[in-house]
């Protein structure tokens, strides 16, 4: 039975009412307010009226009264019949945030302390047969935490290192403090019978073509001495046939007993509660294996145990089940370091991003978000986020999805840059729970890539402590090197763990070092110098070249887990949330949407690539063409030395509140135009121009698949400003010893270049180079554009400019608009003589699901652009908006 309500919700000061009376059956609560479990008390309250919207100007300072209060949840239920003698009755709360004790029919039951872990409690004495009440009560923080020694170090706030809860509702660099409380996942109240299974973990040792070897266990516990069972496994296809199975035979009679057990468990076989495990090897013929979705069918299994006893069902696990075999691989064959995952035996480079939850309202982010965050991600050729340490063990849906889309999760445990009590048993108690609480609900996803100690942390105690903000010991250092790892290697020992991120170290090198382990590029962004060594004080570069997204071309990481820049969140997301007449460049509420430590980062940024904003849509235009060509020029070049680096993870894909970050897509689910240019720079395949000023055009083709390509690369010089004359391209000779190709004739001034190309499986190649005068024949490097495409093999369409924004001679160009509401599409045509800069659609409506936006089109050129609702809602075609940089907006 899944408790969802109706559920009521009041508060109180601290003690101003005796908690029995508030918990008694006979309360008369009809005048509270009527709320949603699973939820939480912001949500309630915004539902509700009683606060303005947390998201709108400063409003999210108007509610920090809430947390300061306690808060009371409430509800019934109805029994039919009270349990019978071989029946437990069993509440469970999968999410409680975070100090709570509950209470059924005026009875206190147990507490919580953990937001992060499920709490189980017997009710069987204490339900009745008709109406029952259910009460829970959530005190302050404050209470938990006041008189609590505080440490050297704990980002954003000091009170957090205690309390066992998303870091981030604290505050953030990118997000406000909003303190949540309440029941934030679901209420189970489960009728049990004899016995019930206590742990399900299926692992796969081994998976060819011909066959796999999977290892099932099953634990299971009885509520009385003497029962005994067994665990039926069972493997089904996706069409519901049984592919293999076994019985387990969980609970047997016990053994020999010694001295007086057996009169003692005659006369009480309910105080002798009988536990027991066992496993099996299942063979699976021609498998079917979980592959990302990149390399092929995430195919999912149907994993199924039920527990007889008698030959009667008395529990039962079900959950999807991929076959495959993951390791990470921290050595290459000829014995350098590497940093790479293995998949079925081909390694895999993982292109996404890192996942920070969806809201700061945490108990209320839907389904359809996760799933649209997630469609996003696949759909923008991602195949890996990594689940950020300052958020959640995320919910269900979230796991659901990566393992039905083949998207990767790198899982961090929930420590986030501070230091942790672990010289207290009390908390280091609370945390093993919670360590053991989510391996065991996530050990089975075949998404789940990794489990990773901490974000940070043992990187900055090195930073933090050679700069003397820390003098004292690493607490917290036993959680990821001792107390994890020992965990894992009981509950699931064959997935790889890594103990924080960034991590590695070699050669004095701290742990932020590019030849060891994952690497965090804060050089980019933040101005941190490197390299450093350990001990080494930190520097920081606020300058343009110390910030610039150029840096990243020094970078030789073997794995890319943290990188990126801000921009603005899209028009319709902040213009909903910022006050009437103050939606302008350099407003406080603009400031305000920016959560990061220095504002000055950003404008060094454009300033040395775009030029500095001088009003609102400057801004949104400037820093969204930052944030897209920085990452570009990031990846392509990690993806360029793929032999060396394995990954890149962008920091970060979401937000979870309409501001000014690094994400690639909004708080409304609108994607920035970084998200659109990696729909090109995370494809499979991509070509890619290696080139800086003065210096020669090098090709480069990356061909992530497992296929062989072959076929034709062109590169096209194309003049800005179209001079009218339509005579046809000029041919010229291939680069790198590759011939002329032949193609539909382009538009006058145009010169081409042709090569062919033969790219191996998993391999970055170069095809030669070309000197950049021979490209540009008289032209300025300002007054071009360079474009890659292929015959042959498929590949987005790549365009480069040889010049930053501010030096470019961009024409005025004209943009015709055709728009076909029956079809939900707009086609974009470049009417006039000169390119279309960064051409964007805008409608005021969240979640709106454009095909492609903020891209670039050549005088004559069109593009059609599908526009969908996932909702359904109808879009507001009359408030288009299409502009480019160099047009006017056309409304």
């Amino acid at each position: 039975m899944i408790l969802s309500g109706p559920w009521k919700l009041q508060h109180f000061e601290v003690g101003e009412k005796p908690p029995l009376e508030l918990a008694a059956p006979g309360l008369d609560d009809r005048f509270w307010i009527e709320t949603n479990v699973p939820g939480d008390v912001h949500s309630a309250l915004l539902e509700r009226g009683i606060i303005e919207p947390p998201y709108y100007g400063h409003n999210d300072a108007k509610c920090r009264w809430i947390e300061r209060k306690e808060w009371w949840y409430r509800t019934t239920f109805e029994l039919n019949a009270v349990p019978g003698d071989e029946e437990r009755m069993e509440l469970t709360f999968e999410g409680l945030d975070t100090f709570a004790t509950v209470y059924v029919n005026g009875h206190e039951i147990g507490s919580a302390s953990n937001m992060f872990r499920c709490y189980t409690f017997d009710v069987t004495r204490i339900v009745r047969e008709g109406r029952n009440t259910l009460a829970v009560r959530f005190d302050p923080l404050d209470l938990h935490h006041r008189d609590k020694e505080q440490f050297e170090w704990s980002s954003y706030t000091k009170e957090r290192p205690w309390i066992r809860k998303a870091a981030m509702n604290f505050g953030w660099d990118w997000g406000p403090r909003i303190v949540t409380t309440g029941i934030w996942s679901p209420v189970r109240l489960e009728r049990r019978r004899r016995a019930k299974l206590t742990g399900v973990y299926a692992a796969t040792l081994s998976a060819s073509a011909e066959e796999a070897v999977i290892r099932v266990s099953a634990e299971a516990e009885a509520f009385r001495s003497g029962t005994t069972a067994v665990a039926v496994v069972r493997l089904l296809d996706g069409d519901g046939a049984e592919v293999t199975s076994a019985k387990l035979p969980v609970l047997e009679e016990y053994g020999a007993l010694l001295g007086v057990q057996a009169g003692l468990r005659q006369a009480f076989p309910e105080a002798f509660r009988t536990k027991g495990s066992a496993s099996a090897e299942l063979r699976i013929a021609l498998p079917r294996r979980w592959w990302t979705h990149d390399l092929g069918e995430p195919y999912l299994y149907t994993l199924e145990v039920t527990l007889l006893a008698d030959d009667e069902e008395i529990d039962r696990y079900e959950q999807p089940f991929g076959i495959r075999t993951l390791e990470l691989s921290l050595q290459n064959p000829d014995g350098s370091p590497s940093f790479a995952f293995i998949l079925n035996g081909i390694k895999v480079y993982a292109k996404g991003a890192n996942w920070i939850p969806a809201d700061h309202m945490i108990g209320s982010i839907s389904e359809p978000m996760y799933r649209g965050l997630i469609e996003l991600a696949v759909e923008g050729h991602m195949n890996m986020l990594r689940v950020w340490a300052g958020g959640i063990y995320e919910k269900e849906i979230f796991y659901e999805e990566c393992d039905r889309r083949g998207v990767l999760v790198w899982q961090d445990f929930a420590f986030a840059n501070a230091l942790f009590p672990d010289f207290n048993r009390d908390f280091m108690d609370n945390v093993r729970q919670e360590i053991i609480d989510n391996v065991k609900r996530l050990r089975n996803r075949a998404s789940l890539a990794l489990w990773c100690g901490n974000n940070e942390i043992d990187w900055l105690v090195d930073m933090k402590s050679a700069a003397g903000d820390i003098t004292g010991a690493f607490f917290g250092e036993t959680i990821y090197h001792e107390l994890i790892p020992g965990l894992l290697a009981e509950l699931d020992p064959y997935r790889p763990y890594w103990p924080s991120s960034p991590y590695g170290a070699q050669d004095g090198y701290d742990a932020n070092d590019p030849n060891q382990g994952d690497r965090h590029n804060w050089q980019v962004w933040h101005g941190s110098v490197y390299p450093r060594m350990q001990g080494e004080k930190p520097r920081l570069d606020y300058s343009i070249e110390g910030v610039t997204f150029k840096n990243y071309k020094q970078d030789l990481a073997l794995f890319s887990s943290e990188f990126g820049m801000h921009a603005s969140a899209n028009r319709y997301t902040l213009a909903k949330n910022i006050p009437e007449g103050k939606f302008t460049w350099g407003s406080a509420e603009m400031a305000y949407r920016n959560k990061d430590t220095n504002h000055r980062k950003g404008i060094l940024l454009m300033e040395g690539y775009t030029g500095i904003p001088q009003d609102i849509e400057e801004y949104m235009n400037f820093s969204m063409l930052t944030q897209a060509e920085g990452l570009k020029y990031g990846i392509e070049h990690f993806r360029r030395h793929r032999h060396r680096n394995s990954g890149a993870l962008v920091w970060q894909l979401n937000d979870s509140w309409p501001g000014t970050s690094w994400s690639m897509i909004d708080y409304e689910l609108l994607p920035k135009a970084s998200y659109y240019y990696g729909k090109t720079f995370f494809h499979p395949v991509l070509l890619s121009l290696e080139h800086e000023p003065g210096e020669p055009l090098r090709v480069w083709v990356v061909n992530d698949t497992l296929e062989e390509l072959e076929g034709t690369v062109t590169l096209t010089v194309h003049p800005l400003a179209q001079s009218g004359d339509l005579a046809g391209a000029q041919e010229v000779g291939g680069m790198g010893g590759g011939s002329a190709g032949v193609q539909d004739t382009p538009p006058g001034g145009v010169r081409r270049f042709s090569f062919a190309a033969k790219i191996p499986p998993q391999t970055a190649l170069s095809f030669g180079g070309l000197e950049e005068a021979k490209a540009l024949a008289g032209l300025a490097p300002e007054e071009v554009l360079v474009e890659l495409r292929t015959t042959g093999f498929a590949a987005p369409v790549n365009r480069y400019y040889l010049r930053d924004p501010k030096e470019l001679r961009l024409p005025a160009a004209e943009l015709d608009v055709q728009i076909d509401e029956a079809a939900q599409t707009v086609t974009v045509t470049a009417s006039g003589q000169g390119v279309a800069r960064l051409v964007k659609l805008e409608l005021p409506l969240g979640g709106v699901r454009f095909s492609d936006n903020y891209f670039d089109l050549l005088p004559g050129e069109s593009r059609t652009v599908r526009l969908r609702h996932p909702g359904g809602l109808p879009l507001p075609w009359a408030e288009l908006r299409v502009g480019a940089l160099n047009a006017g907006t056309l409304a």
